[in-house]
């Protein structure tokens, strides 16, 4: 069961191209591997990306123009809202994620679901319920069976 992270960025909303532009930290993240750091100095944090790394992805894209000061606002708006964390080396700065594209769609499916228990009115919840197709329900009883033995395992100990 994939478990809530402890770390959450202060603001979750993120507007269209601060999504694009999280999505581009990671996918370089993944592709580029190491952070540029002293050997050791940071094997532990995921690989950090430049305004350089980021604005050249984008403009990979024909059709498509951002000025690099754009870039650099929106990674500086990420740092600000707690997706990102930011640090000089050299001349250069650097964007590391703070949190996982995995743990995102957890904290965001977490924050959701959450707001959708929060509706004082049962009624409204019941006939979303009402409306699911048999997979969904499917679903659901499998989520409260887990639930359910999570519980008991926790009990255990």
């Amino acid at each position: 069961m994939s478990l809530l992270p402890n770390y959450r960025p202060k603001q979750l909303s993120l507007g269209p191209l601060e999504s694009e532009i999280l999505h581009i930290v990671w996918e370089l993240g993944e592709v580029i591997g190491t952070p540029p750091c002293e050997v050791g100095a940071c094997d532990d944090r995921p690989a950090a990306v430049s305004v350089k790394d980021v604005h050249d992805r984008i403009l990979s894209d024909p059709e498509r123009e951002l000025a690099y000061t754009s870039v650099t606002t929106v990674l500086r708006r990420l740092t600000n809202k707690g997706w990102l964390s930011c640090y000089k080396q050299g001349r250069v700065f650097y964007w590391v994620p703070l949190v996982s594209r995995e743990q995102a769609e957890v904290i965001k499916s977490y924050e959701q679901l959450h707001r959708f228990l929060s509706i004082s009115n049962p009624e409204v919840v019941a006939s979303f319920a009402d409306s699911l197709d048999t997979a969904s329900v499917e679903q659901l009883k499998a989520i409260a069976s887990r639930i359910e033995s999570v519980r008991r395992q926790r009990e255990k100990k």
